[in-house]
């Protein structure tokens, strides 16, 4: 489901209202805590958290006019979504994250590859994703995706 707006702020202003409260504050949690950097900005029709041109030149190699995608959050139909390429791709991350989440939620961790699922929005985590931001730097991130690349 692609997110309502054209700006960060229109993005925050149209989700509904059921989950609007919850959903602002996983965007604020993530802004506060991300390494510098990275920023928020409009990636793929939501809201992304990426490596801007002007410190990686080259963005996306799916779409090199895009900035490097990090993470990212999503208003889905039955769930809000957190997407974090960090837990995707450095299997340590996703150790200290599925070893973390039950200390921090009494509810079963629903996540694919990348994507974390929170069915109710009173089982967010934010603390627990505030850390989790923190635990990559910008050029830690550039590093793992070219290596990826060259693979």
């Amino acid at each position: 489901m692609q997110a309502t707006g054209n700006t960060i702020q229109e993005i925050l202003e149209n989700i509904p209202a059921d989950r609007a409260e919850a959903f602002r504050k996983l965007h604020h949690t993530i802004v506060e805590n991300l390494p510098e950097g990275f920023e928020a900005a409009i990636s793929y029709g939501g809201l992304g958290y990426v490596v801007p041109h002007s410190l990686y030149a080259p963005g996306y190699h799916c779409k090199p006019i895009e900035p490097l995608p990090f993470a990212g959050i999503a208003s889905q139909k039955n769930s809000i979504n957190l997407y974090h390429m960090g837990i995707y791709s450095k299997p340590a991350l996703l150790e200290w994250f599925v070893a973390e989440y039950p200390k921090h939620c009494a509810q079963k961790l629903d996540m694919g590859k990348s994507c974390i699922r929170f069915k109710k929005v009173n089982d967010i985590p934010f603390e627990l994703i505030g850390e989790l931001m923190t635990k990559m730097s910008v050029q830690e991130w550039i590093e793992i995706y070219e290596n990826t690349l060259k693979k």
